[in-house]
């Protein structure tokens, strides 16, 4: 998979690409990715586990115990759960979201998808992502997975990243751009 190497080629690529190779083993790829998908949602609603994810000053042992109970709570399947495990005693726990992003791309990739990471003022409506996704498909080839996010400094439309290329619509780069452009006139 030639499109994979850059993207494994980091130390969190390369955590993601022996979990996923795990995954794959026991077919629960599936399972695994809907299972990192709640941790990186349980991380993005609490600004705790954030902190205890990326901060160097916890032990291993009060991170061990804290992942260890909201994994055992969130009932993430052993496999996550040795996966967490694993990065937290080689204190690797900070990247974890980087590794999370790269399974599911490489998920996506073994399907024939391709990820699209898009932010919006406001979050989209399902015609709204249906219509985007078509438009994707048709411009890339492939199935398009939406990875959604918003983001209100936006103020109005969307930036859409897939790989490397980035489609920025949005109106606070717009507003950006007439203020650069404005300054030159006067």
């Amino acid at each position: 998979m030639a499109t994979d190497k850059p993207m494994t080629a980091t130390a969190a690529g390369r955590y993601a690409a022996a979990l996923f190779e795990l995954a794959g083993e026991q077919n629960s790829i599936a399972g695994v990715e809907d299972d990192l998908g709640r941790f990186q949602a349980m991380i993005d609603d609490s600004e705790d586990l954030s902190r205890l994810v990326k901060s160097p000053l916890y032990s291993v042992d009060e991170q061990s115990r804290s992942v260890g109970a909201i994994a055992a709570k969130a009932e993430l399947s052993p496999l996550v759960r040795n996966f967490l495990d694993v990065l937290i005693r080689n204190r690797r726990l900070f990247a974890v979201e980087d590794m999370i992003k790269v399974f599911r791309s490489l998920a996506a990739h073994s399907r024939g998808e391709v990820v699209a990471e898009v932010a919006s003022a406001t979050a989209l409506s399902d015609a709204q992502m249906e219509e985007l996704k078509a438009t994707l498909k048709a411009s890339v080839g492939n199935d398009v997975k939406l990875a959604t996010r918003v983001d209100p400094s936006l103020l109005g439309g969307l930036i859409v990243k897939i790989g490397s290329r980035m489609i920025d619509s949005s109106l606070r780069t717009k507003l950006s751009n007439m203020r650069l452009a404005l300054k030159g006139t006067g």
